[in-house]
């Protein structure tokens, strides 16, 4: 069943409404990891000397711009890690647009849903980037060490994030926050393969690009089969 809910939102791809959304949380992604890492090196000069002398070593210069150039490294790779994560993040803010869309689609029949305001959608999806921001720097060290298992680790936390995110955020729309917490809860671990499903892809480039809104829509037809079941 879930991978019904896949392929019909696969099918809806071509929607403008969609490649909006994408657009918008990879361009409010990039901007804000481009902004720390702006922040991270005008800091830099002020936190670390030009010049460090080592005992029986001598003195060595230069040392900010080592630091900014090993950076520069380091913000490359959070960006493969958290690129996605972040960009589900903003996204998540614009997600009633892809429920909307496929609502108009495949529940012509339903009213239209209530629209949370803008402050709760950001405060939401500020609340979710924190939290994401904070599971994968912690995931990342685990992902070191966890060598040929690390992409399963990788699945399975983000899996867990977008599962939960997205389910929350669609439910949330028809059913208030108390009643979606519980269906969330009821079918928990469906919600979790589905966002493992969802992860997946993240490693791959480009295509990971598209998990944010994919996921959106492939929740959203979760959410009114589990609705059903429940009713």
């Amino acid at each position: 069943m879930i991978l019904g809910d896949f392929l019909k939102a696969l099918s809806q791809m071509g929607d403008r409404r969609f490649w909006g959304v994408i657009a918008k949380g990879v361009g409010l992604a990039a901007l804000l990891l481009a902004a720390i890492y702006a922040a991270f090196v005008t800091v830099l000069p002020y936190l670390v000397p030009d010049t460090i002398t080592l005992p029986w070593i001598g003195t060595f210069s230069g040392v900010d711009a080592l630091l900014g150039w090993a950076s520069l490294g380091l913000m490359i790779l959070l960006s493969i890690v958290l690129m996605v994560p972040v960009a589900a993040a903003f996204a998540g803010v614009f997600a009633d647009d892809v429920a909307d869309a496929v609502e108009a689609r495949h529940y012509a029949y339903l009213s239209p849903a209530p629209q949370p305001s803008l402050g709760d959608s950001l405060v939401s999806s500020v609340n979710f980037l924190g939290l994401v921001i904070a599971v994968n720097a912690v995931a990342l060290v685990v992902y070191l060490f966890s060598g040929p298992l690390a992409p399963l680790v990788f699945w399975a936390v983000n899996g867990y994030l977008l599962g939960r995110e997205y389910f929350l955020s669609i439910a949330t729309r028809r059913l208030g926050k108390d009643v979606a917490r519980a269906l969330r809860k009821r079918y928990s671990g469906r919600i979790w393969l589905a966002g493992a499903l969802m992860a997946a892809p993240l490693s791959i480039p480009f295509v990971n690009l598209l998990i944010p809104v994919l996921g959106a829509a492939t929740f959203t037809h979760m959410f009114h089969r589990l609705a059903r079941l429940s009713a």
